[in-house]
Order: structure tokens, then sequence, then C-alpha cells
């Protein structure tokens, strides 16, 4: 049997000059995944704040927390630090109750800082660009491939979820 090659070419872009110009345009001027991205935030923060959210609503503001924190270490949101700690900390509360007994339940506090996480997670999408909305996603991705997150273990699926970095 053939030893596998560890050489894996690097994909092509098929148009170039249409890749950095639509990597220099402003996300919030693609209306439909704009209006989508806050349908799906707001929507699984409105079920979490109902008492009535699921593992996928969870999931979609762990996410959410990821491109925030991602973003702000790219340097947009510099200043709102403490909203990010706060935020993370409020959303790791929550899931981790909510990985032991089943349901996602949110104190005042908690929905307080998670408001003012999404408040600068809809003004970071209106600043950026889709070349730095792909970086954010690189980072997540990073952070999550090195194990550089905090993991949620859930109950009865056993499965981890990552928040933000350890560092």
């Amino acid at each position: 049997m053939r030893k596998r090659s560890a050489y894996k070419p690097r994909p092509r872009i098929a148009n170039p000059m249409a890749y950095v110009m639509e990597s220099v345009s402003l996300v919030a001027g693609h209306t439909t995944f704009i209006r989508d991205l806050h349908i799906r935030n707001h929507l699984a923060m409105t079920s979490l704040t109902q008492g009535r959210a699921t593992k996928s609503d969870i999931d979609l503001l762990i996410a959410m927390n990821n491109v925030v924190e991602a973003l702000w270490r790219l340097g947009y949101g510099k200043g709102y630090e403490e909203v990010l700690k706060q935020g993370s900390a409020a959303l790791l509360a929550v899931a981790r109750r909510g990985a032991e007994s089943g349901r996602f339940v949110l104190k005042s506090g908690e929905m307080n800082a998670l408001n003012t996480l999404m408040d600068l997670h809809d003004a970071q999408m209106d600043a950026i660009t889709i070349g730095d909305l792909e970086k954010a996603i690189a980072i997540v991705r990073d952070d999550t491939k090195a194990r550089r997150a905090v993991e949620v273990v859930v109950r009865d699926i056993n499965q981890a979820h990552s928040i933000g970095s350890e560092a």
C-alpha cells in the first residue's frame, strides 16, 4: 500500500479580480446576508430571553460571540473589551447551566450583558468588509482547531461547544 502524501494543493481562485473587489466591499452592502444573520441571531436571543432556547439557539449565540471576539482581535471595537468579557462570561454561565439542567435560563445581569454583546456584533457587522469577516472566521477556526477555546459539554449529547479563547 502506498503512503499518502501530505501535499494538498491550495485552492485556486477562478477570478482573482472579482475576489479582491468582493473582499473590500462592506458586509453591510450585502443586505440579504446581513438581514438573515440579524434575524437568526435575534431570534436565538429572543428564545433565550423567553426561556425556550434550544441547543441550536445557544450554538448560534456561541458562534456570534466567537466572531465578535475575533473581530475585536482584528481591531474592530477595541474600546469595548469589557462588553466582550461580560457577554462571554454570561454566555458561558448560561451554556454551563443549560448543559447541567437541560434548560437554558437567563439571569437579569446576563440578559443585559448578552444584549450589549449583540449590539456590538451588529455594529461590527456594519463596519467590516467581507475580507475582515473571512479573517475573523479563520481566527475562530484556528482557535477551535488548536483547542484555545473554553469547552462546554452538553450532558445528554456529550458534544463540546467552544466559546471564545482562554486568553
